[in-house]
């Protein structure tokens, strides 16, 4: 599962560039307007409550967990180090702005009509409806024939990419997200999907991906515009992705990697906290305050350090891009691997 992703932006220009950032004008607060399709769903709609509890480990505050011994290899082999090239640096990228990048969501009423999907490869790993409810996925009728709605922006979904369609369902607090979606003309089909008790901790079974690589949920850990230009400290770790990743460790539930010497799916990065962020404009500070008190989660192989957000008009990314840049591999810490797991952790009733 590796998602198309942004060009970097060369240091030398997102540095300099960073030093502009913070006298732009505030960004514009009302979403974009999009026409209403006659089911009600809506793009970047309001959830309609918490996405997940406060305890759920997108939400942990982990400002103080212990860092892992390995760390500094860890950043190391994230920096892509070797004998020959002991100095090779990674810097941070907003995997995310203006369509066609980063993720959209749709909001629905619990009136949704359920769509049939299909699932393959992983349909053995793959939900077909929420538990106790009707099989089928509350896809918005727009999505077949209207970009913005899959990740990617292609009407359907087309055949490339990771297409990943994320999708709230407001009034039963269920969030449904599937992977390589694609309308065939006659049906939905895609090659994983899963669905989330938004009120509950339980993680996928061990050993089964979701519409991520991890197993996780995407939704959660996106970076979203209204969060970082809204008044309120973000509560909630961010994805990220890496360029390969060794097994997986809570609270991942799926591997994608076995490459020695990388990060785990589900291992935590952590913004360190003497990371001086005063000359960040006030939303790129709330994101970044975001990273040193609940940190990354390794979520999918793809590009080293690149963090997920929301598909979005209105972010900008000449602010965003150079002071992502800013940061380097060795501006964080993992933190101890697994750390935070409870005892017996909850598992998806199957």
């Amino acid at each position: 599962m590796t998602a198309h992703r942004l060009a970097p932006l060369a240091a030398a220009l997102a540095l300099a560039l960073l030093a502009g950032c913070g006298s732009r004008a505030a960004a514009p607060t009302a979403p974009p307007s999009t026409p209403a399709p006659a089911d009600g769903a809506v793009l970047l709609g309001d959830p309609g409550g918490p996405l997940f509890p406060a305890d759920n480990w997108w939400n942990l505050d982990v400002s103080a967990a212990p860092v892992d011994g390995a760390s500094s290899a860890y950043i190391d082999f994230l920096s892509g180090r070797s004998p020959s090239n002991p100095t090779a640096t990674r810097r941070a990228h907003p995997d995310f702005g203006p369509s066609p990048y980063g993720f959209p969501y749709a909001v629905v009423p619990g009136t949704q009509a359920l769509e049939a999907v299909t699932f393959t490869p992983y349909g053995d790993e793959s939900d077909a409806g929420a538990p106790g409810r009707p099989a089928g996925y509350p896809v918005p009728a727009a999505a077949r024939s209207q970009p913005g709605w899959i990740e990617g922006a292609v009407a359907g979904g087309g055949s490339d990419g990771d297409r990943h369609l994320l999708v709230v369902d407001r009034d039963h607090h269920l969030l449904f997200e599937t992977w390589a979606t694609q309308w065939t003309g006659s049906h939905w089909q895609a090659g994983s999907g899963a669905v989330f008790d938004l009120t509950s901790n339980a993680r996928r079974p061990d050993g089964w991906t979701s519409a991520d690589a991890a197993g996780l949920a995407i939704l959660p850990g996106l970076v979203r515009y209204d969060e970082a230009y809204g008044t309120s400290a973000i509560g909630h770790a961010f994805r990220v992705t890496v360029r390969a990743t060794n097994g997986y460790v809570w609270p991942a539930s799926h591997a994608a990697g076995s490459t020695a010497g990388a990060l785990p799916m589900g291992a935590r990065l952590r913004l360190k906290a003497a990371k001086d962020l005063s000359g960040y404009p006030a939303p790129v500070q709330r994101i970044f305050r975001a990273m040193q008190t609940h940190g990354l989660i390794v979520a999918d192989n793809g590009t080293d350090l690149y963090v997920s957000g929301t598909m979005d008009a209105r972010w900008d990314n000449d602010v965003l891009n150079p002071a992502f840049a800013s940061l380097t591999a060795d501006d964080f810490e993992v933190v101890r691997l697994g750390w935070g797991a409870p005892a017996a952790p909850a598992r998806a009733a199957r």
